[in-house]
Order: C-alpha cells, then sequence, then structure tokens
C-alpha cells in the first residue's frame, strides 16, 4: 500500500458516501471530509488539507465540474465517480481517472493508486 493519504468524498448519496468511507478507511487512508453539494465540496478545497477527491459527477441535479476545475487549479488530484451512462466529461477533464460504481475495494485500491501516480 501508498503512504496513507487524506482524501476528500464528494458524493450525495449517504450509503454510497458510507461505504466509500469504509474501503478508504480500510486501505489505510483517512477521510479529510464527506460533501453532498457541490457549494460544500468547494468550500473544502478552499480549505484545502487533503490529498486526493473522489467526485461523483451528480450532486443533487448539479454537475461537479465546478469542483474538478477547482481541484485542478490547485493541484488536487481527483478522480471521477460514475453510477452509469452520462455525459463525456468537458475536454479539460478528459484525461481523469474514473472509477464506475458500484464500488469494490480493489477498484477502489486502484483508482486511488493511480490518481496518486498521476499527480
Amino acid at each position: 500500500m501508498a503512504d496513507p493519504r487524506s482524501i476528500l468524498i464528494v458524493e450525495d448519496e449517504p450509503l454510497i458516501a458510507m461505504m466509500l468511507e469504509d474501503f478508504i478507511e480500510t486501505l489505510g487512508h483517512r477521510v479529510c471530509a464527506t460533501c453532498d453539494s457541490v457549494g460544500e465540496a468547494l468550500e473544502w478545497v478552499g480549505k484545502g488539507g487533503f490529498d486526493l477527491a473522489i467526485l461523483d459527477v451528480h450532486l443533487k441535479g448539479d454537475n461537479v465540474w465546478p469542483v474538478a476545475a477547482a481541484l485542478t487549479r490547485d493541484k488536487i488530484p481527483f478522480v471521477v465517480a460514475t453510477g452509469g451512462h452520462v455525459d463525456p466529461p468537458p475536454a479539460e477533464f478528459a484525461e481523469v481517472t474514473v472509477i464506475e460504481k458500484p464500488y469494490t475495494i480493489e477498484r477502489v485500491t486502484s483508482v486511488i493508486d493511480a490518481a496518486l501516480a498521476s499527480a
């Protein structure tokens, strides 16, 4: 396992967020916070203090791209999570690591490692 990291979860489905938190902690990482809206996620990006973010594409009807832009600006790696068919991401995020739901610990492990390696 890589060094333990602090991870921000941006997910609006509580059960999915809890499962992801459990996987992250099982892997030896720490969950910095869990946000369920674009506004709350942007506040956490402004605070900083985490190494990686996992972003659900849709949050309460809003796209997560403003959060992705803020993370890119601050040079914080992130993973985009999707639960099914979504429109292609904006061009600037076309190369971002993607994880599909439902999560498995193996998928979470590989995307965390890939995102941190490309940072």
